[in-house]
């Protein structure tokens, strides 16, 4: 059993991610299978997180000091393949290659150019004047494509043959070059400012799905750990339960088709706690909260049509943080009893 595998074993491997119990496990089980997988879900959940959390629990490995992180034992770049080369030991993390999906995105990011500067010295057509992409810097280790759905349909193409068979023809030199990779993707089903994915490329995959934190406790938790704190400003639990609660009411809503994601948690923890320090107080009130509840919440919501004819975003948060603050029984000083 390879090193990996033995790793995929272990309990609570992504100890990076809180929750997602049954993304861990779908994702661990299309690993140990050596499926790439695209991770489907909303915003702001920790996909990207759980894809560095993977690349954390590689295996150290032993590589050639090139651009390919080529093994000793099995160099595929021009370069280790002409002359032996010096040897480097690198960690799983520093082999986490990340392509951010953008129409801008071209395939020589993806698979190389030519280098001007090696062209003059080797000439135009030879291999050693090739500069990889970003397929061939993740030889080894994990290219995560972050928003696969907002490349274009070229870029989608360029991918087909290295997900399926290992390896990219480099269409200047006629000449395939392998590259052993995990590949993770990441995509927003709802974002609609994307491109379609063709089904030829959904094949290559095993689909996760990941969604909002499943409880309260674990997004507070989240909160905790991921949000900025200011050491001398206390949050008490009562009003985290709150700020909490209300973001998660929000995605329960049936008027609303965009629903604020754990950002809006993270943003009402950080600037409450910055609205108190301006205040020179030391313990977060609701009303902190409630200052920053525009400036975080409104932009990252949506109004399905039969209600943004009535309210604009930021009348209804204000209007459902009125309601909400009633409901608790929040004071005008924005204090809980």
């Amino acid at each position: 059993m390879s090193p990996l595998k033995q790793i995929l074993l272990k309990e609570d491997l992504f100890s990076d991610i809180l929750g997602q119990d049954n993304a861990k496990k779908q994702l661990k089980s299309a690993l140990l299978a050596g499926r790439h997988v695209l991770i489907l879900g909303p915003p702001g959940i920790g996909k990207t997180t759980l894809a560095k959390n993977l690349a954390k629990i590689l295996p150290d490995l032993t590589v050639n000091d090139c651009s390919f992180n080529c093994l000793p034992d099995n160099p595929v770049c021009p370069e280790c393949k002409s002359k032996k080369q010096k040897t480097k030991k690198t960690k799983g993390i520093e082999r986490f290659v990340r392509i951010q999906g953008s129409p801008d995105l071209t395939a020589e990011d993806l698979i190389g150019d030519i280098d001007p500067i090696k062209a003059m010295k080797f000439g135009p057509l030879s291999l050693e004047a090739f500069s990889p992409g970003k397929i061939f810097r993740a030889n080894n280790g994990v290219l995560f494509f972050d928003e696969l759905n907002r490349c274009p349909e070229k870029l989608q193409n360029a991918l087909l043959q290295v997900l399926q068979e290992g390896k990219a023809t480099i269409g200047s030199y006629d000449v395939d070059i392998e590259s052993s990779f995990i590949f993770i993707g990441t995509m927003n089903p709802k974002d609609t400012s994307t491109e379609r994915l063709s089904d030829v490329l959904m094949d290559r995959f095993d689909v996760v799905y990941m969604n909002y934190p499943e409880t309260a406790e674990t997004e507070k938790e989240i909160v905790k750990r991921h949000g900025k704190s200011f050491k001398e400003i206390e949050f008490p639990n009562n009003i985290l339960n709150l700020t909490v609660g209300f973001v998660r009411n929000l995605r329960d809503d049936s008027k609303l088709e965009k629903v604020p994601s754990v950002r809006a948690t993270l943003g009402l923890y950080e600037r409450a706690q910055a609205n108190a320090l301006m205040k020179n107080k030391k313990v977060v009130s609701f009303a902190d909260v409630e200052e920053a509840m525009l400036s975080v919440i409104s932009h990252r919501i949506r109004l399905k049509p039969t209600a943004e004819y009535l309210q604009s975003p930021a009348e209804y948060i204000k209007d459902e943080f009125k309601k909400f603050a009633e409901h608790n029984k929040i004071t005008e000083k924005g204090d809980y009893p």
